[in-house]
């Protein structure tokens, strides 16, 4: 009975330590259809902006994708302190490739929806954070948008890009025109966004900013990475041509 015993209780264990992850994803899956609304306040120190903090009427959009969140994270659950005076829970994803930011989410436990959420760079600074401060009596129904990654976009991005080395993580999902002709590339783990992008001019020196010269053009790599991993995903690239990526460009994101 003892070893019974201990079977039901390992069993127990390593299902209680897969939950959060399951609750989590199906928080975000919930998210896609229903939104709080309220008070928001945002404040984003990366990359670094004259007015670091703003408000709005809700929480700016993350392209959570589910399926890279369980390969890419350890996410773990907690009591989290009160959003806007609502009991919430705490989901803590901690990267599992070193260097990637980590993120905190906190989820209502009523409605099973994010009230804020904050990202920190590797060394446990604060990149950006967003929560309500105060939210409406009910949430709202919303359109859901594709979170998909193209078929075949991973492979026209190696054509376009031969000896780009994608960190380590992260997969394209998607890519945009840009007004001075050139693209943008977005590169996710399922939580954090990296630019990769091609333009005829090189960019001004930054933190969270790599960027070399192949041939006439030049490509940057953008995000909260450390700077010699960015540098690294562009030290191999022996060429540029984005003229197969034409198929997957979509419209560029609203600014609103």
């Amino acid at each position: 009975m003892r070893r019974t015993g201990l079977l039901v209780a390992a069993l127990l264990g390593a299902h209680a330590g897969a939950a959060p992850a399951d609750d989590l994803l199906a928080a975000l899956r919930r998210a896609r259809t229903l939104e709080a609304r309220g008070d928001v306040q945002i404040t984003v120190l990366f990359p670094p902006r004259t007015v670091p903090t703003r408000t709005a009427r809700r929480l700016p959009a993350v392209a959570f994708m589910p399926g890279l969140i369980a390969r890419n994270f350890t996410v773990t659950g907690t009591d989290g302190e009160a959003v806007a005076g609502r009991a919430t829970t705490r989901y803590d994803l901690t990267p599992k490739v070193t260097g990637a930011a980590r993120w905190a989410l906190w989820v209502d436990q009523a409605w099973n929806i994010p009230l804020a959420y904050e990202e920190r760079t590797a060394d446990g600074g604060l990149a950006r954070r967003a929560a309500f401060v105060t939210v409406n009596s009910k949430p709202v129904k919303v359109a859901a948008q594709p979170l998909s990654r193209p078929p075949g976009l991973a492979a026209a991005v190696r054509r376009a890009l031969p000896g780009l080395s994608v960190p380590a993580g992260f997969e394209p999902s998607g890519v945009t025109d840009r007004a001075d002709g050139g693209l943008s590339i977005a590169l996710t783990d399922g939580v954090n966004v990296l630019a990769l992008v091609t333009a005829p001019r090189n960019v001004k020196a930054a933190p969270g900013v790599a960027s070399r010269r192949v041939g006439t053009s030049f490509v940057w790599l953008v995000g909260n990475l450390p700077q010699n991993a960015l540098a690294a995903a562009l030290a191999g690239i022996r060429g540029v041509d984005p003229s197969g990526l034409g198929t997957f460009v979509a419209p560029a994101a609203s600014k609103e």
